[in-house]
């Protein structure tokens, strides 16, 4: 596994950090693709129920490596276009894999998270923010457009309007203002960031992971879909739940005499 991803498991609890401090913990493809690994690799231990995604150094994530995209633009013309496609691929595919994540996902923020480093904190179920914590949809500054699902998940956190000054203007957000807007559900106090995220963690983490996760995948699709949709989909992940050893052991608990 490459060093640019780091990880400590604390029981039920998966801490995933980005190491690329000297870069701002800018996605390389290295990084992307060791993040990715990881990531799957989590999600099929029975043991974590909840992951939480932060920084090494003074970032969260300065979003894209600008010195790679002046590379891509020295290559040869007729390239750029295909290739790009076929980067743009895996990068949306990293978003998409912490989305799709069966377990609880947290984006520990500890400081600028900026343009994709943004966009992977939003793919995340919450955000906890510490004070040095700022939030910018940069790729507007650089003539591009969010492409790790911001353009989905800024508008279902904030309103549609609110999403498109933000990602229109670029502006920064600090932690204070992140928290009024809907950005962050947390903002860390003075017993530290991770420690915030711990607490905010533990709740989920004692949860039946079969309940927890088919719930997840049907609310990441609640927008799109009816009354009836969201009907049909609950019954189905509800005759899956009746199988499971959880609540089996919920129900003899329950009715279990009372001493």
């Amino acid at each position: 596994m490459s060093d640019t991803v780091l990880w400590n498991v604390e029981g039920p609890l998966a801490i995933v950090t980005l190491n690329r401090p000297d870069a701002r913990n800018a996605i390389s493809d290295e990084l992307r693709e060791a993040l990715r690994s990881l990531l799957e690799q989590l999600s099929a231990d029975p043991a974590v129920r909840v992951i939480a995604l932060t920084g090494a150094g003074s970032a969260f994530c300065a979003g894209g490596d600008v010195r790679a995209m002046r590379d891509r633009l020295e290559a040869p013309p007729g390239s750029v276009g295909f290739e790009g496609w076929r980067r743009q691929q895996r990068t949306f595919g990293l978003a998409a894999t912490i989305h799709h994540l069966d377990q609880v996902t947290i984006a520990a923020v500890n400081g600028p998270a900026v343009g994709l480093g943004f966009d992977l904190a939003l793919a995340c179920d919450f955000i906890v923010a510490a004070p040095e914590a700022m939030f910018s949809a940069s790729f507007i500054a650089r003539g591009l457009v969010s492409d790790g699902g911001g353009l989905y998940h800024l508008p279902r956190r904030v309103g549609m309007q609110r999403a498109k000054e933000l990602l229109f203007s670029g502006r920064r957000v600090g932690a204070s203002e992140a928290a009024t807007l809907g950005i962050a559900d947390v903002l860390a106090s003075e017993r530290g960031l991770l420690d915030e995220v711990r607490i905010f963690a533990e709740p989920f983490s004692k949860q039946p992971r079969a309940a927890l996760s088919l719930m997840k995948s049907i609310l990441n699709r609640s927008f799109e879909q009816t009354l009836e949709g969201i009907g049909a989909l609950g019954s189905e992940a509800q005759a899956i739940c009746y199988s499971t050893d959880d609540h089996r052991a919920s129900v003899e608990a329950f009715l279990a005499p009372k001493h």
